[in-house]
C-alpha cells in the first residue's frame, strides 16, 4: 500500500507548479466529504493558502440517491468564499467511476460559476463510467476484482478491504 504523506508532498508540488504555469490567482480548495476533505486539509497546509478551505457533501447530488437513500452521516457543505471568477481546486481521495466528481461539480455550480475547476485526487483507479479525469493524482492503482481501498484519518492511511467470498 502506498504511504499517504509522500503522495501528498508530490501532489502539493504538482499543484503548486500547475497554478504557477497557468498563472492562476484566487485559488480556493474544496474537499469532498469525507476523505477528500482530509486530503484537502493536508494540501491546504502544504500550500500555505490564506483562503479558507471549502467542503462539499454531495449526498443530495448523487445519481443513486433515490436508489440507496440518504447517507446517515450527511454533513452540510461549506463554501466560505464566492465561487464566481475563482479557480477552484476540487479534491477527493479516490476517483474511479467519476460519478462522485460529477455530483460535486453539479453542487459546486449551484454556488456560482468559477473560472475553472481542477481535479486533484490521491488515487486514480480504473473503472470510469463518465469521461472525468484528474488533473493531478498521487498515484494510479489497479486493484484485484472485488477489492476496495479505504482512506482512514489520523494518521491518514490507506487500507485494502478483501472481497467477500461466499
Amino acid at each position: 500500500m502506498p504511504e499517504v504523506a509522500p503522495l501528498l508532498d508530490q501532489m502539493a508540488d504538482a499543484l503548486r507548479q500547475r497554478i504557477e504555469r497557468l498563472g492562476q490567482e484566487s485559488i480556493a480548495l474544496v474537499g469532498i466529504h469525507s476523505g477528500g476533505v482530509w486530503i484537502a486539509e493536508q494540501l491546504h497546509q502544504r500550500l500555505e493558502l490564506n483562503e479558507p478551505l471549502g467542503t462539499l457533501d454531495i449526498s443530495f447530488y448523487r445519481d443513486d440517491y433515490t436508489r440507496v437513500g440518504l447517507n446517515p452521516s450527511v454533513k452540510p457543505s461549506n463554501l466560505p468564499f464566492a465561487t464566481e471568477s475563482r479557480h477552484i481546486v476540487l479534491v477527493d481521495d479516490v476517483i474511479m467511476s467519476g460519478r462522485t466528481i460529477r455530483a460535486a461539480l453539479n453542487e459546486l455550480f449551484d454556488y456560482g460559476r468559477p473560472d475553472s475547476v481542477s481535479l486533484v485526487t490521491l488515487l486514480d483507479l480504473p473503472g470510469r463510467e463518465l469521461p472525468i479525469q484528474p488533473d493531478i493524482a498521487g498515484q494510479r492503482l489497479e486493484l484485484p476484482e472485488g477489492v476496495r481501498i479505504k482512506l482512514s484519518a489520523e494518521p491518514l492511511a490507506l487500507a485494502l478491504s478483501e472481497p467477500v467470498t461466499a
